[in-house]
């Protein structure tokens, strides 16, 4: 594994790259930084030169420009560059959740960059009947953390996104010394994730006109293990619908971090391999 650095205009971003061939560039979403990528990055580093990094404002992705410059299309544009630095020709990209969003963003107004986009669970709730709802929901996360604090807002988003507190599957009880760094980088990325971009994600408007005129191939996934009431689950199946898609069944739910690794590499490699 390969770490590197990409100065872009108001920030910093960190990057690992791990194998050789073809680019795979992973976009994590929300707090998750590069290393909840981690163990399926390194099943697939055999096929692909597999690239994944903290977002601007996350873990070791320093910004300084103003908070209010974080916005979907911002991130979009992180990842170009970051496309555009590590190699020529159309790259296969995956995005989690917000990511995922991130990853529409990029394909919509790039998409000679992006051969394969998979859209792993976004939470596009414009694209839901009772998005108003929904929006409404979003904004709350703000209003909590501001008049309660960090605790109480996630709890509210937790509670509206899975209908209670996900299962994120076992856990060893001690965890390694790269595990519980991992962990204390997510957490310190808690309070911007709560403060701002849960609106800014969660009610952005994707370009579904420019989407579907892609030449990009788009695939939406879904946890095998996601429920019907998860807000996840159901923009997922909307926004495939809304593309004239079928979904792709990954194992594990939404959080690519606790699923199993090498079923979900070798599914995602065979999603990617299905390209023609």
């Amino acid at each position: 594994m390969r770490t590197a650095r990409l100065e872009v205009p108001g920030g910093s971003l960190y990057y690992e790259l791990r194998g050789s061939g073809p680019v795979l560039l992973m976009i994590p979403g929300g707090p998750m930084d590069a290393a909840g990528f981690q163990p399926v990055a390194e099943q697939l580093a055999d096929s692909y030169t597999v690239v994944t990094y903290d977002c601007r404002g996350n873990s070791r992705s320093p910004m300084t420009g103003p908070r209010e410059d974080l916005t979907v299309d911002l991130a979009a544009q992180d990842a170009r560059r970051l496309l555009e630095a590590v190699g020529a020709g159309p790259a296969d990209v995956f995005g989690s959740s917000g990511g995922a969003t991130y990853g529409l963003a990029l394909v919509a107004r790039h998409p000679g960059l992006v051969r394969t986009l998979v859209a792993y669970e976004p939470p596009v709730t414009e694209l839901l009947p009772d998005a108003e709802r929904w929006h409404a929901s979003n904004e709350r996360v703000g209003e909590i953390y501001q008049r309660d604090g960090l605790e109480p807002a996630l709890s509210w988003f937790v509670e509206f996104v899975f209908g209670g507190e996900p299962d994120t599957g076992p856990r060893p009880d001690e965890p390694t010394q790269d595990e519980a760094e991992s962990a204390a980088r997510v957490s310190g990325n808690l309070e911007l994730f709560a403060s701002w971009l849960i609106p800014h994600i969660g009610n952005y408007k994707p370009d579904m006109t420019g989407l579907r005129a892609a030449s990009t191939r788009i695939v939406v996934g879904i946890g095998a293990q996601s429920q019907p009431q998860h807000m996840t689950y159901q923009t997922s199946r909307a926004l495939a619908e809304q593309l004239g898609v079928e979904l792709a069944e990954f194992p594990g739910d939404h959080f690519v971090e606790a699923s199993p690794p090498a079923e979900f590499a070798a599914r995602l490699r065979a999603v990617l391999g299905a390209a023609g």
